[in-house]
């Protein structure tokens, strides 16, 4: 296998070597976006050469307008006919994994067609598949909570090559980021999740239960990755790269350190001091986003209790006394349970049909 190379940067010089070229040469007038997005880890560019092994090579999307939607097999057929067998020493074919026959690894041509990851689709049948969302429908505050953030990252990460209708470009800054009320009810629900659990901690490890007090405390470390995701505006991803998304932030180079010394502490006062100088930092943060009044920023006793706490109850109400929309207003009376992510970690409820999830927030 060749030396490794950014899965982003290759299918960039494949398209613009190989596969514009063949288009350029057979549909000279064809508008379409080529663009690598969606799932994968060198779309959010965290791949390295493990990543190899399944759904990784030259790879991309052909994104065509709904009028063009009959020409998906003569591109497809184009192309398996005329690629080349590699490209910069990777395979252009793919196959099944034995073990997962959704997934793709790349082979070499033993002979006939090239069984190439060029897909040709629709726009609007991208965003169906990728979000259970079609496009022809107005964009809803229930849709918005229902898409998982990761997707979204997905969306607007990875590259655009070649876009002559602008359809893709409009779009992903469409989807650039959660319209403000979603926002601030997520901040809300984020906040309030702070606020329900912060106090916890600290009881469980004052009758002895470190174990118990431990994971409280791992709950609240996320917790506050999550709030600090939402208040620098970017999406998180899913669990294997949310430690690596969440050092690029730029709260990071604060908070890294301190939140790891929670994780690893062995004791719950310990673990409450350095939660505690965590508390203080996310909400300097929220104050200097100026969406509302300015709120405590140190620790104080939980009520008559001597644990340490920001009172996170109060940013939740705070930032739901800023909501105008009125959809986002009805959705927030009844709980601030967030978006799918802030209310559940299952890896499958996230591939529930969509119709099923908006019942939550119905």
């Amino acid at each position: 296998m060749p030396t490794f190379v950014a899965g982003l940067e290759l299918s960039r010089h494949f398209y613009g070597e190989v596969v514009r070229p063949l288009l350029t040469a057979t549909f000279p007038k064809l508008l379409y976006a080529a663009a690598l997005i969606g799932p994968g880890s060198e779309i959010l560019g965290f791949d390295t050469a493990l990543s190899i092994d399944h759904d990784w090579g030259p790879r991309l999307f052909i994104l065509l307008q709904e009028e063009d939607i009959d020409l998906r097999d003569p591109i497809a057929n184009l192309l398996s006919q005329q690629l080349p067998d590699t490209f910069s020493g990777f395979p252009v074919s793919f196959t099944a994994m034995p073990t997962d026959p959704k997934l793709r690894v790349m082979m070499r041509k033993v002979d006939g067609p090239i069984k190439h990851r060029i897909i040709p689709i629709t726009i609007r049948d991208f965003v169906r598949i990728q979000f259970g969302y079609d496009l022809t429908r107005p964009l809803q505050a229930v849709d918005w909570l229902t898409f998982p953030s990761h997707t979204l990252r997905e969306f607007v990460s990875g590259a655009i090559y070649h876009d002559n209708t602008g359809e893709l470009t409009a779009l992903r800054n469409r989807f650039a980021w959660y319209p403000y009320d979603i926002w601030l009810f997520m901040l809300a629900s984020g906040w309030q999740r702070i606020g329900q659990e912060e106090h916890l901690m600290s009881r469980a490890g004052s009758v002895g239960d470190e174990l118990g007090s431990a994971i409280i405390g791992s709950r609240l470390i996320r917790d506050v990755m999550n709030l600090c995701f939402l208040m620098e505006k970017q999406y998180a991803p899913y669990a294997k790269w949310f430690g690596t998304a969440f050092k690029q932030l730029h709260c990071a180079q604060e908070l890294s350190s301190i939140l790891w010394q929670a994780s690893q502490a062995p004791a719950w006062h310990e673990r409450e001091q350095a939660l505690a100088q965590s508390y203080q930092i996310i909400a300097h943060m929220y104050n200097a986003l100026g969406i509302s009044k300015i709120l405590p920023e140190t620790v104080s006793s939980f009520y008559n209790r001597p644990f340490k706490v920001i009172h996170g109850g109060q940013f939740a109400q705070s930032l739901v006394r800023q909501i105008t929309d009125p959809e986002v207003q009805r959705i927030a009376k009844r709980r601030l349970i967030g978006n799918m992510n802030q209310w559940s970690d299952n890896t499958d409820i996230e591939g529930l049909a969509k119709e099923t999830l908006q019942q939550i927030f119905m």
